[in-house]
């Protein structure tokens, strides 16, 4: 993938604009960063959740995702933009998307699929009357 096909696929999710951060192209929702592309132009910062997440990427899928130790401790993650494909690079931006962008522009974005499922109700057993019985 190269940064320009990123950026397309970046500017799918709304109010998507681009501009700068540490001096390098990135995409920004309402002037809040969530994606860079890195100095060296073969690596893209994502944004993360926590952690544990930047640990669970980087041991599932070596080749795509590492850091370095600045980025050790933070909730981002490095990725290699020749070996990134379309559908993770779409649950990437999405997800720093959501971390930056307001939660009333965050709704918006919410497709019913999404929403989280309606709990289950328990069917109960139908009771028959103790006088109705034989």
């Amino acid at each position: 993938m190269k940064w320009e096909q990123l950026v397309k696929l970046g500017c799918e999710l709304p109010e998507v604009v681009e501009g700068t951060w540490f001096r390098t192209p990135a995409l920004e929702v309402r002037g809040k960063s969530f994606v860079r592309l890195k100095e060296d132009g073969q690596s893209v910062v994502f944004l993360l959740e926590s952690v544990d997440e930047q640990e669970f990427l980087i041991q599932a899928l070596p080749e795509l995702y590492f850091i370095t130790d600045h980025y050790r401790g933070w909730p981002a993650v490095l990725a290699r933009l020749a070996k990134l494909r379309v559908p993770e690079c779409r649950r990437r931006l999405e997800q720093g998307w959501r971390l930056k962008a307001p939660e009333a522009l965050v709704k918006k974005l919410a497709p019913a699929s999404r929403k989280r499922p309606a709990t289950p109700r328990k069917r109960r057993k139908p009771q028959v009357p103790k006088n109705l019985g034989p």
